[in-house]
């Protein structure tokens, strides 16, 4: 299901204006990078994709407290559809985006929404069905304003939220223990068939399709101790759930589109604690993006690639259970010692969903300040002998 996502991180930053004292010129995340040091209202954010003893070794090369730089991107919000974006932009003004998974404004979905609505797309959004009325009810009362707030100083505005499962491809699939559910009371048309029916009723069509989802319900069983249930569970939520909403979408789908994923190096790493089958799941996922690369490319012109985002601390995050050691993990051996942003990834998101990635489909696209990269865990202290650079 949609509720408990089970990745180990689904989360948001606030964007705010970024203005330059002689231009006064918004900055485009496709070409600038502000550097700032300021404290963050929000939680820490950081990701992870080794976990080794880092105590001892961390006294040797942090015996005081360390300041992190954090880089942050912006994404062009253009209010006047016929002035002339300055230099590189991501543009996409014109576009509408489906973005499945957001049920609050602090994880991947909601900041992926942010990006593509600051470079001037149309964001429609699917919610999870037992969290549809508090989600809903939050943007009315206004508790989402502030992270509502785009690089312009708007709003980000969500045409249309509707209730969905991605579990349930159409209603034939939904036994009656959900239907009679009190938490699906009142909502109507969510497996995925419907919809998708509902948003051509609607809408005609869209060019941008995204998958911010994820369920693992043994997701903190170790792999030898997850049931077959579980582990079906995780596949069928958080990989099988995006080809069933891509096979859907795909008709309505314009071409010159794009569909985006979000992964996890779990996927090709050993993380300890995060079981279930949801590696599995992740592994899936990452190779039915190249599969689906293919089939969407040649029969429709639509592009599909995954992010590989590091974890943040948020609701899902928290189901793992350890995501401040991981955190702390990334900061200490990551090439770039930053806290990661969910608007680093959703300015990701942004640019492979824009013309400017014309030529990326069936990628796997890192996020994650680089730590995919690292074979082993500097911060062990087996390598406390060593000059091993690091951010002062």
């Amino acid at each position: 299901m949609m509720g408990t996502a089970a990745a180990p991180g689904t989360y948001m930053a606030t964007i705010k204006p970024c203005i330059s004292s002689s231009r006064k010129m918004l900055v485009s995340s496709a070409v600038n990078i502000s550097t700032e040091n300021k404290e963050a209202s929000w939680t820490r954010l950081a990701s992870s994709s080794h976990i080794s003893l880092r105590q001892p070794f961390l006294r040797k090369i942090t015996p005081g407290p360390v300041k992190f730089e954090k880089f942050v991107t912006r994404a062009i919000s253009e209010t006047n559809d016929n002035k002339p974006l300055p230099g590189l932009p991501i543009d996409l003004r014109g576009k509408r985006a489906f973005i499945a998974g957001v049920a609050d404004d602090n994880g991947y979905g909601w900041a992926i929404a942010k990006s593509l609505a600051a470079a001037g797309a149309e964001i429609i959004v699917g919610t999870w069905v037992p969290a549809l009325n508090i989600f809903e009810s939050s943007l009315r009362r206004g508790k989402f304003d502030e992270s509502r707030v785009l690089p312009d100083g708007s709003l980000m505005e969500i045409t249309k939220v509707y209730p969905m499962d991605a579990v349930y491809d159409c209603p034939e699939d939904v036994p009656e223990d959900v239907k009679t559910n009190k938490r699906y009371a009142g909502s109507s048309n969510w497996t995925v068939q419907e919809v998708v029916e509902c948003v051509k009723k609607d809408f005609g069509s869209i060019d941008i399709l995204v998958h911010s989802l994820a369920n693992g319900p043994e997701v903190s069983k170790p792999l030898l101790e997850t049931s077959r249930n579980g582990y079906l569970a995780a596949l069928s939520a958080s990989s099988y759930s995006f080809v069933s909403l891509l096979r859907n979408f795909l008709p309505i789908m314009n071409p010159g589109g794009a569909s985006i994923s979000l992964t996890y190096i779990a996927s090709e790493r050993i993380i300890p604690g995060y079981g279930g089958g949801m590696s599995s799941a992740k592994a899936a996922l990452e190779s039915d993006t190249r599969v689906l690369a293919f089939e969407a490319g040649r029969k429709h012109k639509v592009r599909v690639n995954t992010i590989s985002a590091g974890p943040l601390r948020s609701r899902a995050a928290k189901a793992i259970g350890f995501i401040d050691m991981m955190i702390d993990y990334s900061l200490a051996n990551a090439p770039l010692q930053k806290e990661l942003s969910a608007e680093e990834v959703g300015n990701a998101a942004a640019f492979l969903a824009s013309p400017m990635s014309s030529a990326i489909t069936g990628a796997v696209v890192y996020v994650d300040n680089g730590l995919n990269a690292m074979g082993v865990g500097v911060d062990s202290p087996v390598f406390a002998d060593l000059d091993i650079p690091k951010d002062n």
